[in-house]
Parts: C-alpha cells; structure tokens; sequence
C-alpha cells in the first residue's frame, strides 16, 4: 500500500485485524497492542491464523506493523516486584512483535519513586537493555507525567542514553517522539526535534496527537488534531521536521484518523 508524500502516516488501531483497519485507512503502517496493555499476562496474537498469518498478510499488503508494549512495563522502578516482571514481559513482547515482522516495538519509560535516586532508574535502564534479547528496534518514548519519570524531561533522557550507551544490545534502542506527551511535559515543541537528536542522534517513529490540556500540565489526554491546546503550526513542525514515520494516537476510527491525516498532510507539505 502506498502513501502520496514522503511522509508516512498511519494510526493506533484494533489488533483483531490490522491489516483491514490500514485498508480502511489507505494507511501504510499501523500500530497496536499484542494483547490487554494493562495486564501482566503476556502477548496475544488476536489475529486470525495467528503470527505466521498476520506476517504474511502485512508483507503482501506492504503495510509496517509496530507494536506497543504494555503501558505497565516499568523497567526503571527499584521496587523487584514491578521490575522484574516488567523485564520478563517486555522479552515476551520483543519476542512476540518479531515474531509479526514488526518494525518496532515501543515503549515508555518508566519511573521511580519519589525516595529514589534517579541514577537507580538509568542504571535499570542500561540492566534492562543488556538482559533483553532484542531481536527488533526498542524504541523508548517521552512520556508526560510524574516528576520521577525517566522520560518526561530533556534531563532525564539524557540520563537515560547515557547509561544504555554502555549496554550490550544499545545499538538496537531507538526513540519514539510524542508530540502530547512533550507539550504536556513541557518542553518546547520550538526546540524539542533538534533538542532529542543532540540527546539521542535519532527520531525512528513519531506520535503525533494533539493535548487536551495546556503546556507542562503533565496530564497525558490526548486529541485530535486542531481540537487540542497544542499550536497547529508546532504540531506540523514537529512531524516535518522529525522526519520519520508517524503514527496518530488520536481518538477515534477509520473516520476520525482519515480526517487527522488529511490535516496533518495539509500542514506539512
């Protein structure tokens, strides 16, 4: 399936079939969750025919799958009974989103608690690269909230790269910029591309989705495109300028995001 511009735009979609929620929206890529993103229980292939089946369908299709960890992985934490399950599930997810012939798999990055050095966290971070066998790209993403989160701020992902730089594995990790969570974070949209690239030499994937709260609210309440708080230009400036796939985490269907996309299209071309 092919995409006018160069510009390749799809969305978050239903994981029972993903291939037809692409087709319903000429999308060239899509992304979903392998299974209950809140639970601990492992992957699930929803698909029918299972791995091998949607593998083969998404290539003849020529449609890029990612796949989105659990939002409960939390790798970072110094709390054993989070974190160690949390390294367990984000294997069986690396293992499971290859298995599909996934692009990637995403995930957040995590927190620690308040008493906690934050070095504990970045160390847990550089553990976890080194104890996961990456067999796709691991893209790490910006998270919005909590002021012991690992990625909400520009300082902290620094903290972060530093210490996976050292890991066995590093050159499998990649970033995945959520222009909601950088608003609601607050960093600068102006800056926030070339400030994540001095940071990390690299954009794989971005989210692009509007806020529905005000800059640094640290609330992750995300809109579609000219709904939210986030300035149209910005938004459309961050998406040209990362100059990497985009994935939509905007509310909504087939409709919805056909109209996100015809938006954000007309904005940076």
């Amino acid at each position: 399936m092919s995409e006018t511009g160069t510009t390749r735009i799809g969305a978050h979609v239903d994981q029972h079939d993903p291939i037809a929620e692409a087709e319903a929206r000429n999308a060239p890529l899509v992304q979903f969750f392998l299974g209950d993103p809140q639970g601990y229980q492992g992957p699930e292939i929803a698909y029918a025919g299972g791995a091998a089946a949607l593998r083969q369908a998404a290539e003849a299709a020529q449609i890029d799958l990612y796949v989105h960890a659990p939002y409960i992985i939390n790798v970072a934490t110094t709390n054993n009974r989070i974190r160690i399950p949390s390294r367990k599930l984000l294997q069986q997810h690396v293992d499971a989103a290859a298995e599909i012939g996934a692009k990637g798999l995403i995930v957040h990055g995590g927190h620690v608690n308040k008493s906690d050095d934050p070095e504990k966290g970045f160390d847990n971070w550089r553990k976890a690269i080194e104890a996961t066998d990456l067999k796709l790209p691991l893209l790490i993403e910006n998270t919005a909230g909590g002021d012991n989160a690992m990625t909400r701020y520009l300082d902290r992902i620094a903290r972060v790269w530093e210490a996976i730089s050292a890991a066995d594995g590093f050159e499998m990790v990649g970033f995945c910029l959520d222009t909601c969570h950088a608003h609601a974070g607050g960093n600068s949209l102006e800056t926030v591309v070339d400030d994540v690239r001095a940071i990390t030499g690299r954009i794989d994937l971005v989210h692009a989705n509007d806020s529905r709260d005000d800059f640094s609210s640290g609330a992750d309440r995300h809109a579609n495109f000219g709904a939210g708080k986030i300035d149209p230009a910005l938004l459309a400036g961050v998406v040209r300028d990362a100059a990497a796939p985009v994935v939509c985490e905007t509310p909504g269907g087939a409709l919805e995001h056909v109209a996100d996309f015809s938006w954000l299209r007309e904005r940076i071309a």
